[in-house]
């Protein structure tokens, strides 16, 4: 006979933590690469990207 595997009860509110802000754009922004050269722009660029959801921006400088 097989054994009998427990799994873990994860709360619908657990489940989506953090992800309710970004849907409404509020977004938590840090700096994923500092300086970068865009060469359609001809610019130094700096990447943004949000620490809950993984969505990134870029913003010339």
């Amino acid at each position: 006979m097989g054994e009998i595997v427990q799994f873990k009860k994860i709360s619908v509110a657990d489940r989506h933590k953090g992800k309710s802000l970004c849907q409404f754009g509020f977004h938590k922004w840090k700096i994923f690469k500092e300086k970068q050269f865009d060469v359609k722009q001809g610019k130094l660029v700096t990447v943004y990207q949000c620490t809950r959801c993984t969505k990134t921006k870029s913003k010339a400088i």
